[in-house]
């Protein structure tokens, strides 16, 4: 799914790690770098590296419990979440809404696009 992202993006010689984890795991890294003492379910750790692009850590408890939620997959759920990460490793960003949270939406559908054409998601 990650490179199918970054392909798709344009980052195909570009590399992210990818860490699955539980609520616990991910509350722990959320409180430890954002001050928020809750589990989320996705963080991304950029590396300001034109190959390395950064780390995406996922919560499989919160892509579970989202997925029954949003009536998806769970491989599709992990595949929003992953592209998801991989586009705020890249700059996007939806927190103060607006412009620049619709830009991230659309491109995050349009990816979840390509992974569903693909079969991954």
């Amino acid at each position: 799914m990650a490179e199918t992202v970054l392909k798709g993006l344009g980052y195909s010689d570009c590399e992210v790690s990818i860490f699955l984890t539980g609520d616990s795991g991910i509350r722990e890294l959320n409180r430890k770098y954002r001050n928020k003492d809750k589990p989320t379910d996705v963080l991304s750790f950029p590396m300001n590296d034109p190959y390395m692009l950064g780390d995406v850590v996922i919560s499989v408890e919160r892509a579970g419990a989202q997925a029954e939620s949003f009536e998806v997959t769970v491989d599709e759920e992990l595949g929003r979440l992953i592209t998801h990460g991989i586009l705020h490793l890249i700059g996007y960003d939806h927190v103060n809404g607006g412009r620049q949270a619709r830009k991230m939406r659309e491109r995050e559908t349009e990816l979840m696009g390509v992974l569903k054409k693909s079969g991954l998601a």
